[in-house]
């Protein structure tokens, strides 16, 4: 499977290179830093199909003929909102206050880029936290390090443990790569 294709991976995320791995794939990580911003009034699941997009276009102009880039964004979007990625202590607990209680949906958008072609798509995945105490959130923040994650947690630390009451969706497009459907794209490819 892929074996024409000499295959990167552009993310800075641990959990991402972790997931890849777990398909069996070999790959390697290149990253190009780019603004991650995205104009106003995009629908929920275009954000991060925007953003994987950003992310691929400095490869464009290096790519070998037999080399694909694996590109990816997640965002958490709740009442009406996005949350990316928190500045600092206090933004991530407000991120987790606004979570507290209710259902959010992740959405995770992929690229794939070769020099021939490009194939986007997203998954979402819907999540229910319960209600999470201020001592909850402060412990959490106190002891993981959810600054590089959209919506300031991990599915897979402490705080997934304890607040996650339901997944309606990919487990693994929480962690920031929807694995499965990666594979089925990768082989379509």
């Amino acid at each position: 499977m892929l074996s024409d294709y000499k295959i990167i991976l552009a993310s800075k995320s641990p959990r991402r290179r972790q997931l890849l791995d777990g398909l069996n794939i070999p790959f390697e990580v290149v990253i190009h830093e780019v603004d991650e911003v995205f104009p106003e009034g995009l629908p929920m699941e275009e954000i991060p199909v925007y953003l994987a997009k950003l992310k691929a276009e400095p490869f464009t102009e290096e790519l070998s003929h037999d080399a694909l880039v694996i590109t990816a964004d997640t965002i958490v979007w709740v009442d009406g909102t996005v949350l990316g990625k928190p500045n600092d202590f206090e933004h991530a607990a407000v991120m987790l206050r606004q979570l507290s209680g209710k259902k959010h949906i992740v959405v995770t958008g992929v690229c794939l880029t070769s020099r021939e072609k490009q194939v986007t798509f997203s998954a979402s995945t819907d999540v229910y936290f319960k209600e999470l105490s201020d001592q909850e959130i402060t412990f959490y923040l106190e002891n993981y390090r959810p600054y590089d994650k959209a919506g300031s947690y991990g599915v897979q630390e402490w705080i997934g443990y304890i607040a996650i009451t339901k997944i309606e969706g990919s487990y693994f497009n929480v962690m920031g790569l929807p694995v499965q459907r990666l594979y089925e794209e990768l082989n379509k490819f």
